[in-house]
């Protein structure tokens, strides 16, 4: 079995441009841990008819970063993975779920009782603010998202925000419904560094779902998820080869991924319960 590892948020560093000098503010910064509440007070001015501002930090052996923003006086953070051209995702996400390719992923916090009907256009303006470009898919919380975990397993890195107050089993007698449901959720992001086949991406997430109830039972909790939990598993391009043809957790990247989801989603749900 290939070893894997788990981080969680903190601590972090700001993000750094330039070259070290000595006496340079900004590199004596980095040695300091990460304050969520100073650097979402350090937001840089918004442009001009923009209504979210955020500061970047990195996160660990990701390309992603954790984000703050402040929406109607309300202090607010989003994880961005920004993948580039040559990238696919397959995702249940609300903007931009599907097979395809995307040169971005978005995580974005949102309030509780979350007042919004158009969370994809709230998505887009987020995504906006921070010059995502092109194709990408964008999902929402309200759970905590610096509170984000994250494991390694063999190079199949698993991220994840854990939002569990709303759970249960996905085969409940309650009738469903049609209307958009409160975003408690808890949101998997997958990044794997070798291509897949279109059904390899669909089962890649299959595997990650399975993972995550593994997760949830392992922790003692009486689930299978919320109802609107989420997957994003992202995946170089193909191009004119085959892909990789499986991702079940028995294939070699589906077991690296399922261990790295079931580690990253058991740490988030043993913190709340």
């Amino acid at each position: 079995m290939a070893p894997f590892h788990a981080d969680v948020g903190p601590p972090l560093r700001l993000r750094h441009s330039g070259e070290h000098s000595p006496g340079c503010a900004e590199c004596a910064d980095r040695a300091r841990p990460y304050d969520r509440r100073a650097v979402a007070d350090r937001r840089p001015a918004c442009r001009e008819g923009c209504a979210i501002g955020s500061t970047g930090v990195r996160l660990p052996r990701q390309r992603g970063e954790l984000l703050a923003r402040r929406e109607d006086g309300l202090g607010l953070h989003h994880l961005v993975w920004r993948l580039g051209p040559g990238w696919r995702v397959c995702s249940s996400a609300v903007l931009g779920g599907g097979i395809g390719p995307r040169a971005w992923i978005l995580n974005a916090q949102v309030p509780g009782g979350y007042p919004r009907l158009d969370p994809d256009r709230h998505l887009r303006e987020i995504a906006a603010a921070e010059a995502l470009e092109g194709p990408g898919a964008g999902l929402m919380t309200a759970a905590d998202v610096t509170a984000y975990t994250v494991a390694d397993d063999g190079g199949a890195t698993a991220t994840v925000t854990s939002g569990l107050g709303v759970r249960g089993w996905a085969a409940a007698p309650a009738e469903g419904s049609e209307d958009p449901l409160p975003p408690g959720t808890v949101n998997i992001v997958v990044v794997l560094p070798v291509p897949l086949s279109d059904a390899a991406l669909v089962n890649a997430v299959a595997t990650a779902t399975e993972a995550k109830v593994q997760a949830l039972v392992d922790a003692g909790l009486d689930c299978s998820g919320t109802p609107t939990d989420a997957v994003c598993v992202a995946a170089p391009d193909p191009g004119e080869r085959p892909g990789e043809p499986f991702a079940g957790p028995r294939s070699l990247w589906g077991a690296r991924l399922a261990r790295a989801v079931h580690r990253a989603v058991l740490d988030g749900a043993l913190r709340q319960s």
